[in-house]
């Protein structure tokens, strides 16, 4: 039978009259039952492919969290393992973080912090316990208010009115929003649109006891036939690889606070699984782990991002045409897909298997099953379970929004893989009308390979499967259909890194002058480094931008900033200007870089006016280099 924790609750489904239960956001109306005969038919092939596979792999274990363990797991992941056990108190850093968290966003960690706290206690470890009311107290708030908060969903209540108005004395935590207001009434946005600006579990919280909140309660929300979209930001769209490392952790953490928050509003548990250790295969190219395998593929090709075998198999499906009919639907011959993959294992590395052997169904079914048999699933096991749960949520516009925060939460290796899969996925769709693979099918095919994971699961088919068949090919068709804005980092995301960075930027200018009278060479570099300031300031006059090019022919240049400017622009006038060396570089691998200021480093897309990142980081330099320098 299939795990407990891997069948999926579904209190809310309806019942068909022949006893399949449907999920109840609506699957029926987006999956006919042709495409539902897909997912069985998939399901059978996958099993054949097993039946051949005489290595049946052991299950992994899923170890069961001990009280408080999940929460205190959940706290280390998001950086805040400091506010608790022995190393509580040295948490200046962790107190800038918490600085510029949301009202729900705190709601979510206090939540934790109160779990694990309580746990410590039974346990009797002799361990600083803090208050969580100390952790969230405001320095200049003589009352100690921890959030404002009515209850655990973190809303308002009328009563709160007057302390929402006290708080303009005291520091805010609005970024770029006054999320005191009600962001639904201030919205500019239209109901199709996703709003990036605002928190999404703020989002959820204004929207729970709103009139339109509860006629959402019954059932699906927004239509299935909504189609989503991305609003253009002045200040330029972030997408995932645009941020530099030390960045990016920030926005790990704030992605793990935010969709924790969101699903404690929505009223959805948010449980990260974990797997015990086990042995795995350290060679070869079936079942072995994504990390392994781009080790050994780095060795041949540096730099390599997607295990090679993988880019071979799609480029392999490609090269013969994407409008077969029923490319990826019908499955390669069984025996010979296995005796394939045996070759494949022998005689990949050594370049000498023979790829003109290989029908395009078959390479096909070889891609899934390159997918299948990763010792953990793509999608992680920490994570399976919450991009399942994802069709639980109300709305689709949330499904959507926990989708681009677990997008972010992967680890890279398994987010780059999932991307170029989802990017190849809909150039077969879109070549539909020859090949007969609609998003629909597609996403019911391809929903097996990565939501019923081997390890996990188990041969029967039973009720509950109809639920998840429906379930999660509807976040599988989610993934594919808003695969761009799922790789975007919300701007208010975003924005909070910014702040904790300005942040812990003034705290080491306060440091600097303590560091003068111990060092001199630092100080010697100071005043240099102030002399060329000066310089620089008066090189640039006000509402003009020096913009660095150190690999192209003309290395520097004086922008006058304008209203509609925008950074495409100013690559193209630095690309205008000839030279030996620009040839080299072509138009879609240069941009202009963000550096400093209150960000460590961000690549700016084409659209972004220049005018107005300039006021939200007037300390930034601006460089114009390729991704890959």
């Amino acid at each position: 039978r299939r795990s407990g924790q891997y069948t999926m609750n579904h209190d809310n489904s309806r019942k068909t009259p022949d006893g399949a239960s449907f999920d109840r956001s609506g699957s029926q109306d987006s999956l006919d039952a042709m495409s539902m005969d897909d997912y069985w038919k998939e399901i059978e092939n996958i099993h054949e492919t097993r039946g051949n596979n005489h290595e049946e792999r052991p299950a992994i274990v899923v170890k069961e969290p001990d009280e408080g363990e999940l929460e205190e797991e959940w706290l280390k992941e998001a950086g805040l393992s400091n506010l608790f056990g022995e190393s509580t108190g040295d948490s200046q850093e962790s107190m800038v973080f918490l600085s510029t968290l949301t009202r729900t966003q705190k709601a979510a960690v206090e939540k934790r912090v109160e779990t694990v706290t309580q746990t410590l206690r039974k346990k009797n470890k002799h361990h600083q316990i803090p208050d969580v009311r100390d952790i969230f107290r405001l320095q200049n708030d003589p009352k100690g208010k921890v959030c404002d908060r009515s209850g655990p969903s973190g809303e308002r209540t009328t009563e709160n009115k007057n302390e929402t108005q006290d708080e303009t004395k005291g520091p805010k935590f609005s970024l770029g929003t006054d999320e005191q207001k009600s962001p639904l009434k201030e919205m500019p946005f239209s109901e199709t649109d996703i709003n990036l600006e605002i928190p999404f579990a703020e989002q959820a919280a204004s929207l729970k006891d709103s009139p339109v909140g509860k006629m959402c309660k019954g059932g699906g929300g927004d239509s299935l036939r909504t189609n989503f979209r991305l609003p253009k930001d002045k200040t330029g769209t972030t997408k995932i690889g645009d941020l530099a490392p030390q960045d990016m952790k920030k926005v790990y953490s704030l992605a793990l606070i935010e969709l924790t928050a969101l699903y404690d509003i929505l009223g959805t548990e948010f449980k990260q699984q974990k797997a015990v250790k086990m042995k795995t295969k350290d060679s070869g190219l079936f079942g072995v782990p994504l990390s392994v395998l781009l080790e050994q593929d780095q060795k041949k090709v540096p730099g390599t991002k997607i295990p090679l075998i993988f880019q071979k198999l799609i480029s392999q499906i490609e090269e013969a045409t994407l409008e077969t009919e029923g490319l990826l639907r019908i499955p390669g011959v069984a025996t010979r897909v296995k005796s394939l993959c045996q070759e494949l294992e022998a005689k990949f590395y050594e370049g000498t298997f023979n790829w003109e052997n290989v029908k395009q169904h078959d390479a096909a079914s070889l891609l899934k099953l390159f997918i299948r048999e990763l010792p953990q699933p793509l999608l992680t096991v920490q994570y399976l379970k919450a991009f399942q749960d994802v069709q639980n949520l109300p709305m689709r516009k949330q499904q959507l929004q926990a989708l681009n925060l677990l997008v972010i939460l992967l680890p890279e290796a398994n987010r780059d893989t999932l991307k170029v899969l989802l990017e190849f996925l809909q150039r077969v769709i879109d070549h539909r009308d020859k090949n007969k693979m609609t998003l629909n099918n597609v996403a019911m095919v391809m929903a097996p390979n990565l939501f019923t994971f081997q390890g996990l699961g188990s041969k029967t088919i039973e009720q509950s499967e109809f639920v998840m068949a429906a379930g999660t090919a509807n976040v599988m068709r989610f993934m594919i259909q808003y695969q761009k804005l799922l790789w975007t980092i919300p701007k208010f995301i975003v924005n909070q890194v910014r702040k904790q960075n300005a942040e812990s930027q003034k705290k080491e200018k306060k440091d600097k002058a303590m560091k003068k009278l111990l060092k001199k060479m630092a100080y010697d570099r100071e005043r240099h480094e102030k002399q060329d300031k000066a310089t620089n300031d008066a090189d640039v006059p006000q509402g003009v931008i020096r913009v660095q090019a150190p690999h192209l022919s003309k290395v520097s240049m004086a922008i006058q900033l304008t209203e509609e400017l925008k950074a495409g622009d100013i690559v193209a006038r630095f690309l205008s200007q000839k030279s030996g060396n620009v040839q080299t570089l072509k138009r879609e691998e240069v941009f202009l870089y963000e550096i400093g200021g209150n960000i460590g480093e961000r690549c700016l897309d084409d659209d972004t006016y220049m005018k107005d990142l300039y006021q939200l980081n007037p300390n930034a330099e601006w460089v114009i280099k390729s991704k890959q320098s």
